[in-house]
């Protein structure tokens, strides 16, 4: 792929923050268990690298999504966490760009441009999370406000985020996604609790659940139309899905980094490591796999940015980049030996991280079906739900 000056000077920019400030803090900042460096977020959004494809007048670039790709997956070789800001922003930003009202897209956007803010993603509930038209929690008109009541469950950012876009039921029980609203609704208003839990991996940036007793907002914080918020996250699925993709492959990619170097260096039987094709065979089958991966999640954004379909290319990228880079990360760590399952090194907490991005945005399982789907219809899902039955 060509890269413009701009891109290539953003491309360096993001490379060099990467190298020099987030990796060689990557596995400290998960024994800290202090949550997110907001200095390091602030420090992003002072280069730029934060929301670069959110419109000029909110403080963004107005970049493509191949160029917000490019980022994300540069800041993702040096910690996959910390670009999980940059997904965020671009991803809630961009829903709050096209949808909300103007003074609360400029109460709100700026601050995820610059670094200063988190906005979480509040869809999932407990009673599942792919099953997204289905929402209990619920928001009900009381004048100029809206009441809230309920929970949203493994949400990403839980205790730290600053605001969340939740997606809550206003139509009937029975009404499915027509009956989905969104709203941005800050975190700090009374009725809400927040709790974080004991995950294996993604440790910086926590989960939980977020509980709503009577949360009353204005109904000016309503973004887009009632009813219409489930029709506005499933068009972000698709532009989340490969930004997801191409942040584990980034992981993966600095294990296999890592690997190299180490296979030349380290001796056995007088030799280096190098020298057997046992060890370097792997180690190129997935540097292969990895960059088959990373070239459709590209190929899926300039569908995107030209406006064409995308949805089958972000979901098989969805289901096959977490998992070839969780495959790659766990032969390097391998390839380490007995060093290797150890601590000291961070192929296990790449390991940890990755895998958790399996499920966030879509199972396997799921983008599967979506693609299936995409090629042959809703008699895909028919089938699908005989085969359950």
């Amino acid at each position: 792929m060509l890269l413009s000056d701009d891109q290539q000077s953003l491309r360096e920019l993001a490379t060099r923050f990467a190298r020099e400030r987030l990796a060689p803090g990557y596995q400290q900042r998960e024994r800290d268990a202090a949550g997110i460096d907001r200095a390091l977020c602030r420090e992003m959004g002072r280069l730029g690298l934060v929301g670069i494809d959110l419109p000029e007048a909110f403080g963004g670039l107005a970049m493509d999504g191949v160029t917000t790709g490019l980022l994300i997956e540069d800041i993702a070789y040096g910690d996959i966490n910390v670009s999980y800001v940059q997904l965020l922003a671009s991803l809630m930003g961009t829903i709050i760009a096209r949808n909300a009202a103007p003074e609360l897209a400029q109460a709100w956007l700026p601050q995820l441009v610059a670094g200063e803010a988190i906005v979480a993603l509040g869809l999932t509930e407990p009673r599942g999370g792919s099953d997204a038209a289905h929402l209990a929690l619920k928001a009900s008109r009381d004048g100029d406000h809206y009441v809230l009541r309920g929970e949203k469950a493994s949400i990403s950012f839980s205790d730290q985020a600053d605001a969340i876009v939740l997606f809550a039921r206003t139509g009937a029980a029975d009404s499915g996604a027509g009956g989905v609203t969104a709203f941005l609704v800050p975190l700090d208003l009374p009725g809400v609790q927040r709790t974080r839990y004991d995950d294996v991996g993604s440790r910086i940036v926590g989960r939980g659940s977020i509980f709503f007793d009577d949360v009353r907002i204005p109904a000016d914080h309503r973004v887009g139309a009632e009813g219409r918020g489930f029709t506005q996250v499933m068009q972000g699925f698709d532009y989340s899905r490969v930004l997801i993709a191409l942040q584990c492959i980034a992981a993966a990619q600095a294990s296999i980094d890592e690997t190299w170097a180490y296979v030349k260096e380290r001796r056995t039987f007088g030799l280096p490591l190098a020298q057997y094709q046992g060890v370097t065979f792997p180690l190129v089958e997935f540097e292969t796999q990895l960059a088959a991966a990373r070239q459709l999640c590209y190929h899926a954004l300039e569908l995107r940015d030209a406006g064409r379909p995308h949805t089958a290319e972000a979901a098989m990228v969805k289901w096959f980049g977490p998992r070839t880079a969780f495959d790659a990360i766990h032969q390097c760590l391998l390839t380490f030996g007995h060093y290797g399952w150890s601590t000291d090194l961070p192929h296990q907490q790449r390991l940890r991280d990755v895998m958790g991005l399996e499920i966030g945005d879509g199972t396997a399982q799921v983008m599967k079906l979506i693609v299936a789907r995409e090629r042959v219809g809703r008699l895909a899902v028919q089938y699908a739900r005989q085969e359950s039955a």
